[in-house]
């Protein structure tokens, strides 16, 4: 079980959906195929972030490193301090902190260049980029065939690539979307 700890409190995390783990492979493979042979690491979910100035330990879910990697104890090399960008995949439990306080924490490392959030539900991506020390500017990738670019490695990443296999539940809203049966959709039936 994985815990995020800060001020003196333990976090214990949820588990991961079905759309996160695909989401989640399909991100590693893009990252490490072009990551591989440069002076960039990405790391998935299991090396843990600390954050020197506000003291929060936690595990995004891709943390990159390019440059030589800093580690709070270079023995066991389990928690990176120089990220240079992180990437969080948004769930209904963790949407409103990952955007709000934790981003707060994050902007505070000076390393940190990039922050980027994926959604599970519809095929939609938001970037953050640090142009200035307290300046952040924002850019959003939206549907299967848009791209974010991630500046910081000289990449991107495709939302077709992010999401294959990923199956979207339609949104129902009420007196909006209905379900409706497969029998009613064809001709004749």
């Amino acid at each position: 079980m994985k815990h995020e700890y800060y001020a003196g409190t333990v976090y214990a995390m949820a588990g991961a959906s079905e759309q996160y783990n695909i989401i989640a492979l399909n991100i590693a493979a893009a990252l490490h195929t072009h990551l591989r042979g440069r002076s960039c690491r990405a790391y998935p979910s299991d090396m843990r972030v600390k954050v020197i100035k506000t003291g929060l330990n936690t595990y995004p879910d891709f943390t990159i490193v390019c440059g030589q990697t800093q580690f709070t104890d270079p023995v066991k090399r389990d928690t990176v301090i120089n990220p240079t960008v992180i990437i969080e995949i948004l769930s209904p439990s963790t949407e409103r902190y990952d955007r709000g306080m934790k981003f707060q924490h994050y902007r505070t490392i000076t390393s940190l260049q990039e922050y980027i959030l994926i959604a599970q539900d519809k095929p939609y991506v938001e970037r953050f980029v640090r142009h200035e020390q307290n300046e952040w500017v924002f850019s959003e990738a939206i549907g299967l065939e848009a791209i974010i670019p991630i500046t910081s490695i000289q990449g991107s990443l495709a939302l077709q690539a992010i999401y294959e296999q990923v199956s979207f539940i339609p949104e129902i809203v009420p007196g909006i979307t209905r379900d409706v049966p497969e029998e009613e959709d064809q001709p004749g039936v």
